[in-house]
């Protein structure tokens, strides 16, 4: 483990094996419970694409990660690929993580209603919100009762966000699938819940104009008068695929320094 983490070694997750789809590089909220996951004792398997090979390696090598898996979630053949390897080499899956979106960055501007291209919507439904689907859909098989399933949003998908645009309807998706899956997986004893994050300095974030501004003024509207910490994002994922989330599924855990319950930020008594 790094310097950076600040997570206990335990065994709250030993002998269970995870995949963790969307590890990008050390700021990205994947990495964060990756990280979490290990020192808790979980057996770690990282999907990547082309791109970002050369990032992901590396921070595999960092945690002893040994099972690395090519999947592109836009290609049926590759997903087919990718959970065939993981089918090969383990047999038996407990978690899995997904922490994948992406829109055209062009589009998460200005006005919704005019910026939005069909092919971008598409797009962004397809990598945001479907993947997920795809994902748990290949990954149930191999579950067996008690295995759990995490993914990530944002609040954007309940309130409007300047600059979200597309990205939020493709959260709104997420979690209405999160409840679908979360009621077909259950009577196998696995369980399905998202994690709503709140703004974290990650590439995702600096793809969003004004990402800047959604870092400071939610630092001060948030109760908690912080940035949202990737460790504590890490925790409730720990907490969720491991069985100290027992009974829980088909919910979306906010992790924002309370962000998202304020309605108005406190002012000062002009009077």
């Amino acid at each position: 483990m790094s310097d950076e983490t600040h997570f206990p070694e335990g065994t709250l997750m030993k002998g269970r094996k995870v995949v963790v789809m969307g590890v990008a590089n050390k700021n990205s909220i994947a990495w964060a419970i990756a990280q979490q996951l290990a020192a808790q004792g979980a057996e770690l398997a990282f999907t990547y694409i082309e791109a970002m090979e050369k990032r992901v390696r590396p921070l595999a090598d960092e945690l002893g990660v040994k099972l690395m898996i090519h999947a592109d979630v836009t290609s049926d053949e590759s997903m087919e690929a990718a959970f065939g390897t993981i089918k090969d080499e383990w047999g038996e899956l407990h978690g899995l993580v997904h922490a994948i979106a992406f829109s055209d960055k062009d589009e998460l501007k200005g006005s919704f209603v005019e910026n939005t291209s069909r092919e971008n919507f598409a797009r962004s439904m397809d990598i945001s919100a479907f993947s997920f689907v795809d994902a748990a859909r290949r990954a149930a098989p191999m579950m067996a009762p008690g295995g759990s399933m995490v993914t990530l949003t944002y609040l954007g998908s309940e309130r409007v966000i300047p600059s979200y645009n597309v990205m939020g309807v493709a959260k709104a998706a997420l979690e209405a699938s999160t409840r679908y899956i979360a009621r077909d997986l259950g009577p196998k004893g696995i369980r399905v819940n998202a994690i709503s994050a709140g703004a974290i300095k990650t590439l995702s974030l600096g793809g969003i104009t004004g990402g800047r501004s959604l870092l400071s003024e939610g630092r001060k509207w948030a109760p908690l008068r912080e940035d949202t910490d990737p460790a504590g994002v890490a925790g409730c994922a720990l907490y969720l695929l491991s069985d100290l989330g027992k009974s829980i599924t088909g919910e979306n855990l906010h992790v924002d320094a309370g962000f998202h319950i304020v309605g108005f930020p406190d002012v000062e008594d002009e009077g």
